[in-house]
């Protein structure tokens, strides 16, 4: 480990455990890395859990299953047009991973993979690379009237399509940083309020155990939120790649 850390940021710490390089790709087997297989086999699991004996009048589980990916599929259509459907099971793949990776580090001890601004980067310059490639294969050398705004005079251009391109590119950027900084925010909240029960008197731990749970419950609410936008901000992209400018 580089630096020690302790209190509420020891939460954040990046531990790996076996060193692995496929040559200039780091593959090491770490916290991040572990967790985000629990989180896959966690909500693998649970969706067949929930749908394993599926019926014309659906029980609870197989109602809940429905609800999520019906939700998860009105958002995909609404914002894609015309061609939300293809979408639908990609964008209900990142939504669960997304929201489990945000929740499992609910549970006491756990890592929270999304509080590590590699794996939030990763999933937005995916989903930007994606989009990206998707506009030049529909548009080809057309992709780049997008950076050039309709009825503004010639003479702004030069001005106008610098601030297009970096709009444009600060996408993943922005994607990142905003599931990024919610994460690691509320855990920290969490981490603080655990660290102020510990050294409170006896008296007065109540304070900052009722903290807690009204916290846990904001955070299983930001985590469904912050799932929610990362997809319809997904949607946007892939939609507007789609779009003759």
């Amino acid at each position: 480990m580089s630096m020690d850390m302790s209190g509420p940021i020891e939460h954040f710490k990046v531990i790996v455990y076996h060193h692995l390089h496929l040559g200039p790709l780091d593959i090491s087997i770490s916290n991040t890395a572990i967790y985000m297989w629990i989180t896959v086999l966690l909500v693998s699991v649970s969706l067949h859990a929930l749908i394993r004996r599926p019926k014309l009048i659906p029980g609870t589980g197989q109602l809940l299953a429905e609800i999520l990916y019906g939700f998860v599929a009105r958002q995909t259509r609404l914002n894609i047009h015309n061609e939300g459907d293809k979408y639908i099971p990609l964008m209900f793949t990142l939504f669960t991973f997304i929201l489990g990776c945000n929740l499992v580090g609910l549970i006491p001890g756990a890592f929270t993979p999304t509080s590590q601004l590699a794996v939030t980067g990763t999933l937005a310059i995916g989903i930007f690379t994606f989009a990206t490639g998707l506009r030049f294969y529909r548009h080809g050398m057309g992709f780049f009237h997008a950076f050039v705004p309709a009825g503004v005079p010639k003479i702004m251009l030069p001005l106008m399509v610098p601030i297009e391109l970096i709009s444009y590119l600060a996408r993943p950027v922005t994607l990142a940083l905003r599931l990024f900084a919610n994460m690691t925010a509320g855990h920290m909240a969490l981490g603080v309020l655990a660290v102020l029960g510990l050294a409170a008197p006896w008296f007065l731990q109540w304070l900052p155990l009722g903290f807690t749970v009204v916290q846990i419950a904001l955070e299983i609410i930001i985590a469904f939120i912050q799932a929610y936008i990362f997809v319809v901000l997904s949607c946007v992209y892939i939609d507007d790649a789609l779009v003759d400018h």
